[in-house]
């Protein structure tokens, strides 16, 4: 470890070949887009192409949830063609549209951030066959919660463990 290697160290940080500056890094952390890390984790899914995500926040709360507004989230695929990461490509599919709700509170909102990262990854929704034969798009495996419901045992809220039972299957997927 003599002088050489120190400065080959600080001319790499010269050649702009060492890590971004703090200021950057902390600037990229406070906005939440610093993933450059998380990226090499995170896999591709197999959504379809052209999915939309649609952000309201609503002026009532989600049962379990008194003290905060609600987000809701629209999710919106078209009808389709299936591509080679799908079941049968070549075929059609049909499109969807569905809800889902989030307590608008720090850890709603940390979620809300990671679901717009599976579904910028195509990790939210995937193309399957009906019980019919008919192929459309689901849901895939992070958990999304609508509205209708009546207590924990049901899909909706209230739920008190939904939101640390998505935060787990977003890890998962390598979404932190």
């Amino acid at each position: 470890m003599g002088a050489s290697q120190d400065k080959m160290h600080c001319t790499r940080y010269l050649n702009g070949k060492g890590p971004p500056p703090l200021a950057e890094t902390s600037e990229a952390e406070a906005n939440g887009t610093n993933n450059h890390k998380n990226d090499a984790l995170i896999k591709q899914g197999n959504q379809p192409e052209g999915g939309q995500m649609i952000l309201n926040i609503e002026r009532w709360s989600l049962e379990g949830y008194p003290d905060c507004d609600t987000i809701q989230i629209i999710f919106h695929f078209d009808d389709g063609i299936q591509s080679d990461m799908h079941p049968h490509p070549g075929h059609s599919y049909k499109g969807m549209e569905t809800m889902a709700y989030l307590p608008q509170n720090s850890m709603g909102t940390k979620i809300l951030r990671q679901l717009e990262v599976a579904f910028q990854y195509k990790l939210l929704f995937t193309v399957v066959a009906s019980s019919s034969g008919e192929y459309c798009v689901t849901p895939a495996d992070i958990p999304l919660k609508p509205l209708d419901g009546e207590g924990s045992g049901s899909f909706g809220y209230p739920d008190p463990n939904y939101l640390k039972t998505v935060r787990k299957s977003l890890k998962v997927k390598g979404i932190k």
